[in-house]
């Protein structure tokens, strides 16, 4: 837990643990001994919410497998005609052979593939991307994405020099 939780089992929770039992003992009335177990309970409780909210709600850690898919031009942050575009005109797969084809499309037809390889590095506890393009590399591609998690799903960033940034999510495209 944290730094308050354990200065409270330390400064409040076990003296009081013991005042209770001395009590219980020496009086042997069975008040102080259901006190000793609704405190108990009541803390045991706490601590099992607190660990169940903790693991619903902490961001998703990636890992090179979550990777893997294809993924679409993210139309929820920005509408509008330009990201319509882009949405019709580029998207990327990752495949589990760590390769990556960039496609650029004109809206279901491929115009033209880039290939590349990915990697992945873990400064943190969550994997990050590395695209290497083996051929001229495409302006999406310019520098790694940044990812942003949240509790269930994650997005990848590429800042692109002709469109600035651009939002992609796992997805199937497909006609609007």
């Amino acid at each position: 837990m944290g730094f308050g939780f354990n200065l409270f089992f330390i400064f409040i929770l076990i003296p009081l643990t013991i005042i209770l039992l001395i009590a219980w003992l020496a009086t042997k009335k069975n008040i102080y001994g259901k006190a000793v177990g609704f405190i108990w309970m009541g803390v045991v409780g706490l601590v099992m919410i607190s660990l169940m909210i903790h693991a619903t709600m902490a961001k998703k850690i990636l890992k090179k497998e979550d990777f893997y898919g294809q993924y679409i031009v993210d139309r929820s942050y920005f509408r509008g005609k330009q990201t319509d575009w882009q949405y019709d005109n580029f998207r990327f797969e990752i495949k589990e052979n760590d390769s990556i084809y960039l496609y650029v499309t004109n809206k279901d037809k491929i115009v033209k593939t880039f290939i590349g390889t990915v990697t992945t590095l873990k400064p943190y506890g969550s994997e990050r991307l590395v695209v290497n393009m083996q051929q001229s590399r495409h302006h999406i591609f310019e520098s790694n994405p940044t990812i942003y998690r949240s509790t269930w799903i994650f997005y990848l960033v590429f800042n692109s020099p002709r469109f600035g940034n651009m939002f992609f999510k796992k997805g199937q495209w497909s006609h609007r």
